[in-house]
């Protein structure tokens, strides 16, 4: 079919991710190196082994999902491993054509006695620079032919944490001891929002501020100092929203916490999960929110596989709320979440949802661009404009080369 979305086509054209996570998203052969150098102990030493029994295609429940990040966040608190893996990322999504990565990760998870937020995120930013310098240097990039590679950071506080989760952790539950947990959380948020300001000051590429963890029974709201501090501060704002939690949540996180954008949004349209007795009409309340979302073009960062692994009422792609929000005007970007935990890239993941969604070519290029648009690119407004207007070309012309009879 001449209007056939292949996947070739799919993995040639620029591409964005701005939901990925570095700690579920490293290499599985450097997982297993790193863990032997650290004597961090796997159930498996061969990468077909720990597919099998941890970095699976499907998962029981989100505890099992969950269970392999004990690995991966086990080797990150060195600096040299962060750095690594953070180049490693950037290497694997240039190499299937992405140009943009947001990546996500919790500072405050990986610090050590002798290390501190400061020190995580230079080593990040190190490896993210170095991965988009070999890129950016290359012939093809150089001569016009191929866009450049740019990318950002998101810091992530935590919705909740134990003090086995980090040295970090443990010292603010120990000298907060007395205090509600819900207090000892939103102080960690705040103290990391601090760092993302000032971090963001001395020119690090940290774009953006985000809230991560167990959604349910830890609402957006209880964090609003420190997303107020980041808002007030220029700092664009994301959160994990809708993801295990109703359309409230959502809502939530837009008018305490100044969502730009939201992480996954699974449950935008579930009127059931409505808890508040005050909404009598809930499909009016979601019909009001997601024209609210599109209006204001409120990006979502849908992550259709681990959705459909972690979210155990979701029983196949072909239910997955990607089709109502396009439908719905939304400003919707494909991201992975988990290279390594979902086992998946860029282009799988869009592969699904134009096999899923029925999603066509007008559709296909609407969903490329909002990546871009969308993105809290770390620059001007006007080199943003202009990155997007690259991407945009390249994509045009490779379209134009895969439907040769219909305009992109």
């Amino acid at each position: 079919m001449k209007d056939q979305i292949t996947p070739e086509f799919i993995r040639a054209i620029p591409k964005s991710d701005l939901h990925v996570h570095l700690d579920g998203s490293l290499r599985l052969k450097t997982l297993i190196e790193l863990a032997r150098e650290a004597k961090v102990k796997l159930p498996s030493t061969s990468e077909a082994g720990l597919r099998k029994l941890v970095f699976k295609e499907s998962y029981k429940d989100l505890p099992d999902y969950l269970h392999g990040f004990m690995y991966t966040c086990a080797v990150l608190p060195d600096l040299d491993n962060l750095t690594r893996v953070a180049q490693e990322l950037v290497e694997d999504n240039a190499a299937e054509g992405v140009r943009y990565i947001e990546v996500r990760f919790a500072p405050q998870l990986h610090v050590t006695p002798t290390t501190g937020v400061r020190d995580v995120v230079r080593a990040v930013a190190a490896g993210l620079a170095a991965g988009a310098k070999a890129h950016n240097n290359s012939k093809s990039v150089k001569s016009g032919e191929d866009a450049p590679f740019h990318f950002g950071m998101i810091l992530c506080a935590m919705r909740r944490f134990k003090k086995g989760m980090s040295p970090y952790f443990a010292d603010m539950l120990r000298l907060m001891e007395h205090a509600p947990k819900d207090e000892v959380y939103a102080a960690a948020s705040l103290e990391l929002s601090r760092a993302c300001v000032e971090l963001a000051r001395e020119g690090l590429p940290v774009v953006g501020f985000d809230l991560a963890g167990e959604e349910a029974g830890y609402p957006p709201a209880d964090h609003w100092a420190a997303y107020q501090h980041a808002h007030s501060h220029f700092i664009r704002k994301t959160v994990h929203a809708g993801e295990a939690y109703g359309p409230e949540s959502i809502w939530q996180a837009i008018t305490q916490c100044h969502a730009n954008r939201i992480g996954h949004g699974t449950f935008l349209f579930a009127q059931d999960m409505i808890q508040d007795p005050k909404i009598e009409d809930r499909k009016k309340y979601v019909e009001s929110l997601a024209n609210y979302l599109a209006s204001q073009r409120i990006g979502i960062e849908v992550c259709v596989t681990s959705n459909l692994q972690t979210i155990s009422s979701l029983k196949s792609l072909d239910k997955h709320p990607i089709r109502q929000m396009i439908d719905h005007g939304l400003s919707v970007s494909i991201c992975t979440d988990n290279r390594l935990v979902s086992n998946t890239t860029v282009s799988r993941e869009i592969q699904l949802a134009c096999e899923h969604a029925k999603v066509n070519r007008v559709e296909l290029k609407r969903l490329v661009v909002a990546g871009f648009k969308g993105a809290f690119f770390p620059g001007t407004f006007a080199a943003k404009r202009e990155f997007v207007e690259s991407v945009t070309a390249r994509y045009d012309k490779l379209a134009a080369r895969h439907f040769p009879a219909a305009k992109s």
